[in-house]
């Protein structure tokens, strides 16, 4: 059994500018990143390098459309090391530029095995949430297939990822908030895996710990309190990236996914809609385990009773970013149904790492509990 997976060298510096120096950033190297993120931090630097920029090929949470145009785009201008400066989306289509080979979105799905890389790739964070620098895992919404699929290879992981507290003070509020709140689903989600492990589960309570009492600050003191702090949220996400990389995400991530494939919402905010709602039904079919144990530590950090652990987190969360009910996100009740059948039929590599296994009539109640 693996203790724990990390392939990607991981390193920090406090501005773009040491980084850029301390990479020899140059001739040879493009760059992947949003136009406002270019402008502030790479511009300046008068650096000979390529780039493109997301937001000239669509809107939005990436699709296979709009990664087919990107890998040709950039199949067509070159490069040597490919550079991901950005949030999820900018990171999961770099993943798949990266190993693409100029192959299409739907080729390299339907053979993960023989995907292979053989240029070089570093992964910048731009927010607190994804741990995804960390992982062999992309997450596009496949439009020819219906839903959003997670496509999974070695040569996703990058050679190197570095964090950047710089690069996350631009970070709306809003945004900030749904992207830590990923990072707490996956260090939860994680650290109830059956794959979980010593290590893993280290790194997954420690994301926890970080992410709570950082809540509990801005909480008490408003959205400002955030600032400096945003240093200790990007490692706690790093650490719920190298768990969730080893251990895996279940459920919640699987429930997420017709909701964000269906109707575009952001990736950290449809976790969190679902999110409690999957661990009280967890709790309705074993109440003891990994699952007493989080609750336990969870109650801890909130001082409330380990049978309130989840109520009071929805509360903590929701003074955080006030949680939405299915139906506010336009979703029809007949729709359930559909969500349920997508999850069952296809999200089977997520579901296999629940804390306990649930059927398909527990998947269609916990989407009528929160509808």
């Amino acid at each position: 059994m693996k203790e724990i997976i990390l392939k990607t060298e991981l390193h920090r510096f406090k501005t773009c500018k040491e980084f850029a120096e301390d990479f020899a950033l140059g001739r040879g190297d493009f760059i992947l990143t949003i136009r406002p993120i270019y402008e502030k931090y790479f511009a300046p630097l008068g650096l000979p390098l390529k780039s493109l920029f997301m937001e000239d090929f669509g809107a939005g949470e990436p699709t296979d459309v709009m990664t087919d145009e990107i890998i040709e785009a950039v199949t067509a201008l070159g490069f040597e090391r490919l550079i991901a400066v950005g949030g999820g989306s900018i990171v999961d289509i770099a993943k798949i530029v990266a190993a693409s080979g100029g192959k299409k979105t739907d080729e390299l799905y339907a053979a993960p095995s023989e995907i292979r890389r053989g240029r070089g790739f570093v992964i910048v964070p731009t927010t607190c949430g994804t741990g995804s620098e960390v992982t062999n895992i992309s997450i596009v919404n496949r439009t020819r297939a219906g839903t959003k699929m997670g496509l999974v290879a070695d040569a996703l992981f990058a050679d190197q990822a570095v964090l950047i507290p710089e690069l996350l003070h631009d970070l709306p509020f809003d945004v900030f908030a749904a992207s830590s709140i990923d990072a707490l689903v996956h260090a939860v989600e994680s650290a109830l895996s059956p794959k979980a492990t010593a290590f893993s589960k280290l790194l997954s309570c420690k994301a926890v710990e970080i992410i709570i009492k950082n809540y509990l600050k801005i909480a008490e003191e408003g959205r400002k309190a955030r600032i400096p702090l945003l240093d200790s949220f990007l490692t706690a996400a790093n650490y719920a990236g190298i768990a969730f990389g080893t251990a895996g995400c279940a459920a919640v991530h699987a429930l997420s996914y017709p909701l964000g494939g269906k109707y575009h919402v952001p990736h950290g905010e449809s976790n969190y809609a679902v999110f409690t709602g999957v661990m009280k039904n967890y709790i309705e079919i074993k109440e003891d385990g990994e699952i007493a144990e989080m609750m336990g530590f969870i109650s801890s950090l909130l001082c409330c009773r380990k049978d309130d652990a989840w109520e009071a987190l929805e509360d903590l969360l929701n003074k955080i970013l006030p949680k939405k009910s299915l139906h506010e996100y336009g979703v029809e009740e007949e729709e359930l149904e559909e969500f349920t059948d997508s999850v069952m039929q296809r999200q089977q590599r997520l579901m296999s790492n629940n804390f306990v296994p649930l059927d398909r009539d527990r998947v269609l109640k916990i989407y009528m509990e929160l509808y």
